[in-house]
């Protein structure tokens, strides 16, 4: 039999709770902080980093899920002389969305008072009237000093912020925002089919 010196004991004991300890740490992955939402984003344009709520049920929606498709951002009307385009744009949406367009529309209350219901009545009137389809968000501001952010920065890269209902903005696959469309501008007219198809044909 052999005895230990205390200070062996003690070196022993600190060797023995090292690597109690090295065993028992979580994994070095599990130690890593959570990505930034920055990072999240990292692959979404800038222009697409805002949330809406869906008009038919009010759900959160990030448009960053629209990444990497060409966009056709429209504010919208359910009582404006130009309000029967709601036609054509589901019309371009079927036409042109398997090759990765979308429609989104976004009822605003800014031009005429024209858009003055709830989001039910809304939604309730696109679909029964004009069987809309494509993506629809809540009643939003797009002119003026409560204008969302979204409209500010399209407003900011055109050079031209809405001036009235169904004005429309062109953004490509990679988020560069390409031109501002009048609302005289019918969705199906060939100089906007035209500027589309050349969207959908650049990676």
């Amino acid at each position: 039999m052999f005895l230990l010196r205390p200070a062996t004991l003690s070196r022993l004991f600190l060797a023995i709770a090292g690597l109690s300890g090295a065993l028992l740490a979580p994994p070095a992955a599990a130690q890593m902080p959570a990505p930034a939402p920055a990072a999240i984003a990292a692959g979404c344009p800038a222009v697409l980093q805002h949330r809406f709520k869906r008009l038919q049920d009010e759900a959160p929606q990030a448009l960053c899920q629209y990444a990497g498709k060409v966009v056709l951002v429209v504010n919208t009307a359910s009582f404006c002389g130009f309000t029967p385009q709601y036609e054509g744009l589901e019309r371009l949406y079927a036409r042109f969305g398997p090759r990765g367009l979308v429609v989104l529309g976004f009822p605003s209350n800014d031009f005429g008072q024209q858009e003055p219901g709830s989001a039910k009545q809304i939604a309730d009137f696109c679909f029964n009237t004009y069987a809309v389809k494509f993506p629809m968000f809540s009643k939003t501001t797009v002119v003026g000093k409560d204008a969302h952010p979204l409209f500010v920065a399209l407003a900011r890269a055109t050079g031209k912020a809405p001036s009235w209902n169904f004005h429309k903005y062109l953004i490509d696959r990679k988020g560069r925002v390409l031109a501002a469309i009048p609302s005289e501008t019918r969705p199906e007219a060939p100089e906007l089919v035209a500027r589309i198809e050349k969207a959908l044909a650049e990676p």
